[in-house]
C-alpha cells in the first residue's frame, strides 16, 4: 500500500515541481490580478496569464508536439494559429469592423502623427542591436513600440518565435498601462497654453469616402509592401464590412463572435509560450525594459510632431493628439481627452485624437511589413 502511494506521488506534477515553475505561477497570478482587479486589458491579459499557468504545469505536456505516434498537447495544436500567422490577421479583421476611419479622413494630416508615433520602434531596434540581439530579434522587440499586440505577435512569430512569450506579455502590459505611462510624457513635452488649445470641429465625411478608403489603402499598401498585405488587407476588409452597410451580419460577427473566439485562442497560446526555461532569463528583463523605451519613444515622437504641427498651423492643432498615434485604440485617444480636460474642462479632443490613433494602427502594420520584408 505504501509503495502504491509513493508511486502515485512520483507520477504527479508535485514530484518534478521546481522553484522556476513556482515563480511562473506567481507571475501568472500577478497578471491575473492586473486583469481582474485593476481591469488592465483583461480580454487578453487573462487568457495570456492562464496560458502561462497551464504551460508551466509539470508533466502536463500541453505544449508538447506529437511524438512516436502519441498525440500532442491541446495548446500545441491551438498554437499553430500563431505559428502560421492566422490569428493576428483575424484579430485585425475584427478591429477593422469596429473602427471608424472618419476622423482620419476628415483630417488627413493626422496620418503623419500616426507615422511619427512609430519612432519608438526604430529607436528600440537600434538599442536592441547594441545589447546583442540579432536584427530579427531587435525588430520583434522594437514593434512593441507600436502598442499593437496582434502586430507584435505576428512579427515575432515570423522573425523570433523564441521571444514570443516575453514580447507579447510586454506589449500587452504596456498597452494596459497607457493611462499611467503617457500623461507624464505628454505634459513634459508640451506647454500649458498648447494643451489648452481647442481644435475646430471636423468636417463631415461622406459614405463614398468611407467605402473607397479601405479599398484604396489595400491596393496601395499591398502593391508597395506585399508583406503587410495580410494585416492591412484584413483590417480594411473588416472596415469595408462596417462601412458598406450591406453585410451587417458579417460586420457584427467580425466585431463580436469571431474576434472574441480568436482572442481566447491567441491569448491562451501566446501565454503558453512563456515556459520557465525560456522566460526566466536576463533576456526577458532586457525585452521588458526595451519595450518601455519603445512605447515611451513612440509617445514622445507623436507629441513632438504635434508640437511642430501646432507651430506650422499657428495654434490650430493641439499637440496632445500626437500621443494618440500609438496603436492602442481607443485607449490612447481617451488618455488625450483626459489630459486635455485636466487643462481645459470644456475641451473635447476625443474625435480629433481618433485620427492619429487609427492612423497608428495602419502605421504599425506597415512597419511590421517593412521588418518582415527586410529580416523575414
Amino acid at each position: 500500500m505504501q509503495e502504491a502511494v509513493v508511486e502515485f506521488l512520483y507520477s504527479t506534477g508535485f514530484a518534478v515541481l521546481t522553484w522556476k515553475e513556482l515563480v511562473m505561477f506567481a507571475i501568472a497570478g500577478c497578471l491575473m490580478y492586473l486583469a481582474i482587479v485593476k481591469k488592465f486589458e483583461p480580454l487578453l491579459l487573462l487568457p495570456i496569464s492562464f496560458g502561462m499557468l497551464l504551460a508551466n504545469l509539470p508533466a502536463a505536456g500541453l505544449m508538447e508536439g506529437p511524438q512516436d505516434g502519441i498525440v500532442g498537447g491541446l495548446l500545441y495544436y491551438l498554437y499553430q494559429g500563431v505559428k502560421l500567422g492566422i490569428y493576428p490577421p483575424l484579430i485585425f479583421l475584427g478591429v477593422g469592423a469596429m473602427t471608424d476611419f472618419g476622423p482620419l479622413l476628415a483630417n488627413p494630416s493626422t496620418i503623419f502623427l500616426g507615422a511619427a508615433a512609430q519612432f519608438g520602434i526604430f529607436i528600440t531596434f537600434l538599442g536592441a542591436l547594441l545589447l546583442g540581439f540579432s536584427p530579427a530579434q531587435a525588430g520583434s522587440i522594437g514593434i512593441i513600440g507600436g502598442a499593437d499586440g496582434p502586430t507584435a505577435i505576428f512579427v515575432t512569430s515570423r522573425l523570433a518565435p523564441e521571444l514570443l512569450g516575453p514580447i507579447a506579455i510586454a506589449a500587452y502590459s504596456y498597452m494596459a498601462l497607457v493611462p499611467i505611462i503617457q500623461p507624464p510624457i505628454m505634459r513634459a513635452l508640451t506647454r500649458k497654453e498648447d494643451r489648452q488649445i481647442v481644435m475646430e470641429q471636423l468636417r463631415p465625411v461622406s459614405k463614398k469616402e468611407k467605402i473607397l478608403f479601405p479599398i484604396i489603402v489595400t491596393v496601395v499598401v499591398g502593391l508597395m509592401l506585399p508583406s503587410a498585405a495580410a494585416l492591412v488587407g484584413m483590417l480594411m476588409l473588416g472596415n469595408l464590412f462596417r462601412e458598406s452597410g450591406v453585410v451587417d451580419r458579417l460586420s457584427k460577427t467580425a466585431q463580436n463572435e469571431l474576434i472574441n473566439i480568436v482572442t481566447i485562442f491567441l491569448g491562451l497560446t501566446v501565454g503558453a509560450t512563456a515556459s520557465a526555461e525560456s522566460f526566466l532569463t536576463w533576456q526577458t528583463i532586457s525585452i521588458i525594459l526595451l519595450g518601455l523605451v519603445a512605447f515611451s519613444g513612440g509617445t514622445a515622437g507623436g507629441v513632438l510632431l504635434g508640437n511642430l504641427m501646432c507651430r506650422l498651423t499657428k495654434g490650430k492643432v493641439n499637440p496632445l493628439i500626437g500621443a494618440a498615434g500609438v496603436s492602442a485604440v481607443p485607449m490612447a485617444a481617451r488618455v488625450v481627452q483626459t489630459v486635455a480636460q485636466d487643462e481645459n474642462p470644456g475641451n473635447f479632443l476625443l474625435m480629433h485624437a481618433m485620427g492619429p490613433n487609427v492612423a497608428g494602427v495602419i502605421g504599425s502594420a506597415i512597419v511590421a511589413g517593412v521588418l518582415l520584408s527586410r529580416f523575414g
